[in-house]
């Protein structure tokens, strides 16, 4: 493992930042509206326990009307949809390996563009199994009516335990983020619980399968040191660290941002070298709160006024938007607010503005979204200036149980860019980036 770099340098890179500027009420936010929406996933036995939580948009090689969004739903596995918002697919997640182990729980997947292997030239999309501690590594096959098939190797490793019994004590394998630098394909990944990353490179295996090794891990900070000289530390049951879920890199820069879900987003080399930047900070940064193990809830104290304005615990998925001439937006979903924000992808990534997604013609609106992905490319008649898919933690309308007990109900919200970047004045770029150069 690397050293965890010195808390001083963290808290140095903090005060940088200076006062931030609060965005309007959310009440007031830019409202876009949804144009197509998933079917509705059921957290439950009835429902195959599918818990919606992070999409991936996959451009189709000669025809972007024929692009596909991947989502996963924990131990639902991982379903695939087409641009108007019909499944595809649907794979399962892998069985628990006994009765006394944990099953399969995808949670983050993200899309790989011409990943060069032993049996050639493939796009891929790679999801994170938080149940069995390892990845899943899916083929695609654009001419086919089921075009994922799942090539990872049976003996692929666990990416942080040793043992099962580790594996069965949760600290597993959570958010996911891809990166390709030349021929080969990296995966960042981060673990459950705690505040460290990993860094990862997909590998052959035999029989046409893939796998992976780590190559360097990191430690983000848990504690922070506040302009009072006091020490925070984000409150969570004992035992459990301020982690990251939301992660993100930069395909042109190879930089990653990480949500780190109490605490804000930090800025990051891809390969986890040099020292990480906090870009933005939560409301709830700096907030003194006492666990209680009866309720199982922290209990908040008086608000020092450390916090950022543009984000409310979680901060969850970021994506980036690529724009010309490397100007582009990262944007992070707000989950505690319902709200996405918005930052200038360059430099030291400004806060740009809020927006959220309200309902449209049936379709409900968006709350407590986990996963984010925006792409910039046309995609057929109905996303000509480039696609935003996000996950709604709370769908409607809502189904109950034949006792009248309501279902945990989530989906996946389609919107178009142009009417994201109209309400904002943003860029809209469709030739600013391709995913396969």
């Amino acid at each position: 493992m690397r050293p965890l770099f010195p808390l001083a340098s963290a808290v140095a890179t903090i005060g940088l930042l200076g006062a931030l500027v609060p965005p309007a009420t959310a009440q007031r936010l830019p409202t876009v509206e949804p144009r197509a929406e998933t079917p509705a996933l059921f957290d439950d036995e009835a429902g195959g326990n599918a818990n919606g939580d992070d999409p991936a948009i996959w451009v189709h090689p000669t025809s972007p009307a024929g692009s596909l969004v991947a989502t996963t739903a924990k131990e639902g596995g991982l379903y695939v949809y087409d641009l108007d918002g019909k499944q595809v697919q649907h794979l399962p997640a892998p069985a628990a390996p006994s009765e006394d182990d944990e099953p399969g729980r995808l949670n983050n997947v993200d899309v790989v563009y011409d990943h060069t292997s032993r049996t050639g030239r493939s796009d891929l999309f790679v999801a994170s199994d938080r149940g069995t501690d390892k990845l899943r590594i899916y083929r695609i096959d654009p001419a086919s009516r089921r075009p994922l098939t799942d090539i990872t190797a049976p003996t692929a490793p666990f990416v942080f335990n040793a043992t099962q019994a580790e594996v069965n004590n949760a600290e597993t394998v959570y958010g996911l983020a891809t990166w390709k630098q030349g021929p080969a394909t990296y995966v960042l990944v981060s673990r459950r619980h705690t505040t460290r990353l990993a860094l990862l490179k997909l590998t052959d295996a035999p029989s046409g399968k893939l796998s992976y090794t780590t190559l360097r891990t990191l430690d983000l900070p848990s504690t922070f040191l506040l302009p009072d000289g006091q020490t925070w530390t984000p409150c969570d049951e004992p035992g459990v660290a301020p982690q990251i879920e939301g992660m993100v890199v930069d395909a042109q820069t190879g930089t990653l941002y990480a949500a780190q879900e109490d605490v804000g987003i930090w800025r990051i080399n891809g390969d986890l070298t040099g020292s990480p930047v906090l870009i933005d900070r939560v409301r709830e940064y700096g907030v003194p709160a006492t666990y209680d193990p009866t309720t199982e809830e922290c209990t908040p104290g008086t608000d020092p006024g450390y916090g950022g304005h543009n984000l409310t615990a979680d901060a969850e998925g970021v994506t980036i938007y690529y724009g010309n001439h490397g100007k582009g937006y990262l944007i992070a979903s707000s989950q505690g607010s319902d709200t996405f924000a918005v930052y200038d992808r360059r430099g030291r990534n400004p806060y740009i503005g809020s927006f959220q997604v309200g309902e449209s013609h049936g379709i409900d609106s968006v709350q407590t979204s986990d996963g984010t992905m925006v792409i910039n490319v046309p995609l057929g008649r109905h996303y000509p200036k480039g696609l935003f898919v996000t996950h709604d933690g709370a769908n409607t309308p809502e189904t109950t149980t034949p006792d009248g007990e309501p279902r945990e109900n989530t989906n996946f919200k389609y919107v178009k860019w142009d009417d994201i970047a109209h309400r904002l004045n943003l860029d809209i770029a469709p030739t600013g980036w391709t995913p396969r150069t």
